[in-house]
């Protein structure tokens, strides 16, 4: 057996004493586990409009390097983590308290249920959680009466029994017969709300209400809300805007997925359409927009509304003016075969296309042509402009924009400087540096030993 080999044999020994000490040398992930020792009995307490207090008695361990409380609101793709201060005085019993402000600008919808954990992470990387608690933040400025029925339960205080009859009857058939169109059934409650008082009804909904709501739906805690005062219960309008409001819960089940949200005209179009049909007000109001040039393309409609009330109506009335021509030009049918065909996820040009056989643009433009209405004009972000070429440029030339100067100047942009990741929850932190020192110190040694053994194999040759 040579020197040579024996060198070779050496240093493969080597790296694999390198592989098996940076191995060794990372910090392995801390799994989380349940340890309702080091925490009691978790607790919240909610004051309306005002706070949640969230508090918990905790017995640290002197190894313990973080604690956190970790919120679950509705419909989040993740807890809401808050880093909460603490003693680290061995096993001595202490509470942590935290306080979510509701106030102002951080006003919370009534009827919102939040899970909350307590979690202690350890310098080894161990992570220990409390029991989870839930909190259901109520609106405690009224003496509700509730009335259920198979999916619906109506909350209201002013009024008799039958006022809330009425009400209970009016929402469970708008569910029942918008789930029947849409394919779904509901089996989840759904809380409806009544306000009997304008004060009171836009402080629950929050200070950023607009002022010309009358109900409003919120899909994410199954909750409806409405402003019906008791003498106007048998007012045709009641008879409206329960099932519109009622029409946005259903559709939310029907098309349920990770992905993507019908437009919004979509959505409003269907609910009016359900619940009161296109209508000659909303009709007048299209012919309209036609003839002022003032018609908003369907596009422009997909997100928020327009905040001036005229647009508001106005973007009403053209989203069940689109529905009312799809279902007239493709059928019901197609209607309800658009709303299964977002539950995939699918964009609008997919959906558009598979049920319909053209994507969106042609359906719009087919909208247009039977109103008459000449394409709107674009505004808003144009194509930037072509940047100046450098003295001695031989590639090729870029192509301006519409509108542009060839090489005219433009600003350049700014560096944004690399984001630093935060650490997680699971991070070491501090330690994590400690531990990869000794790793690279490991590593340098070791790298050390290998070429002192290569360069004692090549004198060894010379000689």
């Amino acid at each position: 057996m040579g020197d040579d080999t024996v060198t070779r044999r050496s240093l493969r020994v080597v790296l694999a004493a390198l592989a098996v000490a940076v191995l060794l040398g990372l910090p392995a992930a801390g799994a989380a586990r349940a340890d309702h020792g080091m925490f009691g009995e978790p607790e919240a307490v909610a004051t309306y409009g005002e706070s949640i207090e969230f508090s918990v008695p905790f017995a640290g361990a002197s190894d313990t390097r973080r604690v956190e409380l970790r919120l679950l609101f509705p419909d989040a793709v993740g807890p809401y983590v808050v880093d909460i201060a603490f003693a680290a005085t061995g096993l001595s019993p202490q509470t942590l308290r935290y306080t979510l402000d509701l106030s102002g600008g951080g006003h919370l919808i009534p009827n919102t249920p939040i899970e909350a954990t307590w979690v202690a992470l350890a310098a080894d990387g161990a992570i220990l959680t409390s029991r989870t608690t839930t909190i259901r933040y109520s609106d405690t400025s009224r003496d509700w009466k509730t009335l259920e029925g198979d999916v619906v339960r109506v909350h209201w205080s002013e009024g008799g029994q039958a006022f809330g009859r009425r009400a209970l009857d009016i929402a469970e058939q708008a569910v029942r017969e918008t789930g029947e169109l849409l394919g779904v059934t509901e089996t989840e409650p759904v809380d409806f709300f009544i306000y009997g008082d304008e004060a009171t009804f836009r402080t629950a909904l929050g200070p950023g209400t607009r002022e010309n709501v009358g109900g409003q739906a919120h899909s994410d805690i199954r909750t409806l809300f409405a402003l019906i005062t008791p003498d106007a219960i048998d007012d045709p309008w009641v008879g409206i805007v329960v099932p519109h409001e009622l029409v946005h819960l259903v559709l939310d089940t029907a098309v349920e997925n990770p992905y993507r949200f019908p437009p919004r005209w979509l959505n409003e179009g269907l609910a009016v359409y359900l619940s009161e049909s296109y209508t000659n007000a909303d009709r007048r109001r299209v012919e309209a927009a036609v003839a002022s040039g003032d018609l908003l393309p369907l596009d422009a409609l997909g997100g928020q509304f327009p905040t001036d009330a005229d647009l508001t109506f106005l973007a009403y009335a053209e989203s069940v003016s689109a529905v009312d021509h799809l279902v007239r030009s493709d059928g019901r049918d197609a209607l309800f075969g658009l709303i299964g065909a977002y539950k995939d996820g699918l964009t609008d040009d997919e959906a558009f296309e598979r049920v319909l056989g053209r994507d969106f643009a042609a359906f719009q433009d087919g909208w247009l042509a039977e109103l008459g209405a000449d394409p709107p004009v674009r505004y808003g972000p144009q194509p930037a402009p072509a940047g100046p070429l450098p003295d001695g440029w031989s590639g090729p030339a870029q192509t301006p924009a519409p509108g542009t100067t060839p090489g005219a100047a433009t600003a350049a942009p700014v560096p944004t400087p690399a984001a630093t990741p935060a650490a997680g929850p699971g991070d070491a932190g501090g330690d994590s540096g400690g531990t990869g020192i000794v790793v690279l110190a490991v590593v340098v040694v070791v790298v050390a030993v290998a070429i002192g053994l290569l360069a004692a194999n090549r004198r060894s040759r010379a000689t």
